[in-house]
């Protein structure tokens, strides 16, 4: 073998070996950047559910001291 086919023949695959390596390195980052979605939505769903569950007590203690103001007011009409 020549010392041509030689270098193209080591040329050849290393520009494969290149090309699958960069191939497996982002599916890898593409893999990453989707679980990072999900973890993502993940706290996004437990942040507003914290945040409903403000809002829901707030309205019921508004509720309770309506209903107190209410009780102890006379009844004007």
């Amino acid at each position: 073998m020549s010392l041509a086919s030689k270098l193209t023949l080591f040329g050849a695959s290393a520009f494969a070996l290149g090309i699958i390596g960069h191939v497996h390195y982002k599916q890898y980052l593409d893999r990453d950047q989707l679980h990072q979605g999900v973890l993502n939505d993940i706290e996004r769903r437990q942040r507003r559910k914290a945040e409903n569950l403000y809002n829901l007590q707030k309205q019921l203690d508004l509720a309770k001291d309506l209903r107190v103001s209410e009780s102890q007011s006379p009844d004007v009409r």
